[in-house]
Protein backbone atom coordinates (compact mmCIF):
# COMPACT_ATOMS: atom_id res chain seq x y z
CA UNK A 1 0.00 0.00 0.00
CA UNK A 2 1.41 3.56 -1.02
CA UNK A 3 1.64 6.23 1.69
CA UNK A 4 -0.99 8.16 0.26
CA UNK A 5 -3.71 4.87 0.79
CA UNK A 6 -2.17 4.91 4.23
CA UNK A 7 -2.55 8.43 4.71
CA UNK A 8 -6.13 8.81 3.64
CA UNK A 9 -7.27 6.12 5.38
CA UNK A 10 -5.89 6.65 8.33
CA UNK A 11 -7.74 10.23 8.16
CA UNK A 12 -11.21 8.86 7.36
CA UNK A 13 -10.39 6.40 10.85
CA UNK A 14 -9.66 9.80 12.87
CA UNK A 15 -12.62 11.42 11.70
CA UNK A 16 -14.71 8.04 13.14
CA UNK A 17 -12.83 8.34 16.23
CA UNK A 18 -13.32 11.94 16.16
CA UNK A 19 -9.82 12.82 17.19
CA UNK A 20 -9.55 16.42 16.67
CA UNK A 21 -5.92 16.98 16.76
CA UNK A 22 -4.32 13.66 14.74
CA UNK A 23 -6.71 14.83 12.45
CA UNK A 24 -5.79 17.72 11.75
CA UNK A 25 -2.24 17.07 11.34
CA UNK A 26 -3.77 14.51 8.85
CA UNK A 27 -5.16 16.86 6.52
CA UNK A 28 -2.08 19.36 6.90
CA UNK A 29 -0.31 16.44 5.31
CA UNK A 30 -2.55 15.90 2.85
CA UNK A 31 -2.47 19.42 2.20
CA UNK A 32 1.43 19.16 1.35
CA UNK A 33 0.95 16.81 -0.63
CA UNK A 34 -1.72 18.32 -3.02
CA UNK A 35 0.33 21.32 -2.92
CA UNK A 36 3.50 19.60 -4.29
CA UNK A 37 1.22 17.68 -6.53
CA UNK A 38 -0.19 20.84 -8.05
CA UNK A 39 3.85 22.06 -8.50
CA UNK A 40 4.00 19.02 -10.15
CA UNK A 41 1.32 19.19 -12.81
CA UNK A 42 2.53 22.92 -13.60
CA UNK A 43 5.81 21.43 -14.52
CA UNK A 44 4.45 19.03 -16.77
CA UNK A 45 3.95 15.10 -14.43
CA UNK A 46 -0.13 14.69 -14.47
CA UNK A 47 0.64 11.98 -12.36
CA UNK A 48 1.55 13.83 -9.11
CA UNK A 49 4.40 12.91 -6.86
CA UNK A 50 5.79 9.69 -5.85
CA UNK A 51 6.62 7.96 -2.66
CA UNK A 52 9.81 9.40 -2.46
CA UNK A 53 8.59 13.01 -3.11
CA UNK A 54 5.72 12.33 -0.37
CA UNK A 55 8.71 10.79 2.18
CA UNK A 56 10.59 14.00 1.64
CA UNK A 57 7.26 16.26 2.30
CA UNK A 58 6.91 14.07 5.74
CA UNK A 59 10.15 14.69 6.62
CA UNK A 60 10.40 18.10 6.02
CA UNK A 61 7.30 18.17 8.45
CA UNK A 62 8.49 16.71 11.36
CA UNK A 63 11.88 18.24 11.02
CA UNK A 64 10.37 21.80 11.09
CA UNK A 65 8.09 20.70 14.03
CA UNK A 66 11.00 19.39 15.92
CA UNK A 67 12.67 23.47 15.37
CA UNK A 68 9.04 25.06 16.75
CA UNK A 69 8.84 22.98 19.95
CA UNK A 70 12.63 23.75 20.55
CA UNK A 71 11.58 27.24 19.94
CA UNK A 72 8.80 26.69 22.10
CA UNK A 73 10.87 25.47 25.29
CA UNK A 74 12.98 28.30 24.62
CA UNK A 75 10.39 30.47 24.91
CA UNK A 76 9.04 29.09 28.34
CA UNK A 77 5.94 27.61 25.80
CA UNK A 78 5.48 24.31 26.98
CA UNK A 79 1.85 23.87 25.38
CA UNK A 80 2.87 24.96 22.11
CA UNK A 81 5.75 22.62 22.34
CA UNK A 82 4.07 19.51 23.70
CA UNK A 83 1.29 19.83 20.55
CA UNK A 84 4.25 20.45 18.00
CA UNK A 85 5.33 16.74 19.59
CA UNK A 86 1.72 15.32 18.99
CA UNK A 87 2.10 16.57 15.53
CA UNK A 88 5.76 14.99 14.94
CA UNK A 89 4.35 11.53 16.84
CA UNK A 90 1.54 11.57 13.67
CA UNK A 91 4.06 12.07 11.17
CA UNK A 92 6.79 9.82 12.28
CA UNK A 93 3.77 6.99 11.92
CA UNK A 94 4.00 7.01 8.08
CA UNK A 95 7.91 7.45 7.78
CA UNK A 96 10.35 4.84 7.81
CA UNK A 97 12.24 3.68 10.47
CA UNK A 98 15.33 6.20 11.02
CA UNK A 99 18.66 4.80 10.45
CA UNK A 100 21.16 4.55 13.87
CA UNK A 101 24.28 6.38 14.25
CA UNK A 102 26.20 3.51 13.20
CA UNK A 103 24.00 2.42 10.38
CA UNK A 104 24.44 5.77 9.14
CA UNK A 105 28.28 5.38 9.64
CA UNK A 106 28.34 2.15 7.18
CA UNK A 107 25.24 3.58 5.12
CA UNK A 108 27.83 6.61 4.67
CA UNK A 109 30.77 4.11 3.91
CA UNK A 110 28.95 2.11 1.69
CA UNK A 111 28.10 5.26 -0.70
CA UNK A 112 31.49 6.23 -0.59
CA UNK A 113 32.79 3.13 -2.19
CA UNK A 114 30.08 2.57 -4.19
CA UNK A 115 31.18 6.22 -5.94
CA UNK A 116 34.83 5.99 -5.71
CA UNK A 117 34.51 8.79 -3.73
CA UNK A 118 38.13 9.96 -2.85
CA UNK A 119 37.18 14.36 -2.19
CA UNK A 120 35.25 16.99 -0.76
CA UNK A 121 34.23 17.45 -4.60
CA UNK A 122 32.77 14.14 -4.99
CA UNK A 123 30.68 14.90 -1.67
CA UNK A 124 27.27 15.79 -4.13
CA UNK A 125 27.81 12.42 -5.19
CA UNK A 126 27.86 10.90 -2.55
CA UNK A 127 24.37 13.08 -0.99
CA UNK A 128 23.08 12.21 -4.04
CA UNK A 129 23.34 8.37 -3.62
CA UNK A 130 22.49 8.66 -0.02
CA UNK A 131 18.97 10.59 -0.89
CA UNK A 132 17.83 8.15 -2.94
CA UNK A 133 18.49 5.07 -0.97
CA UNK A 134 17.49 7.04 2.55
CA UNK A 135 15.11 9.52 1.79
CA UNK A 136 13.34 9.67 5.30
CA UNK A 137 15.47 7.55 6.95
CA UNK A 138 18.02 9.79 7.72
CA UNK A 139 18.53 13.33 8.74
CA UNK A 140 20.93 14.96 5.79
CA UNK A 141 21.94 17.70 7.87
CA UNK A 142 23.54 15.49 10.26
CA UNK A 143 24.91 12.88 7.23
CA UNK A 144 26.11 15.95 5.62
CA UNK A 145 29.11 16.90 8.19
CA UNK A 146 30.24 13.35 7.88
CA UNK A 147 30.41 12.58 4.46
CA UNK A 148 32.32 15.83 4.33
CA UNK A 149 34.52 14.40 7.46
CA UNK A 150 34.68 11.23 5.49
CA UNK A 151 36.25 13.09 2.42
CA UNK A 152 38.52 15.29 3.84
Amino acid sequence: MDLRTKISAALKQAMKDKAADRLSTLRLINAAIKDKDIAARADGNDDGVGNEAVLGILGKMAKQRMESARAYEEGGRLDLAERERGEIAVIEEFLPRQLSEEEAVAAVDAAVAEIGAESIRDMGKVMGVLKGRYTGQMDFGKVGPMVKDRLA
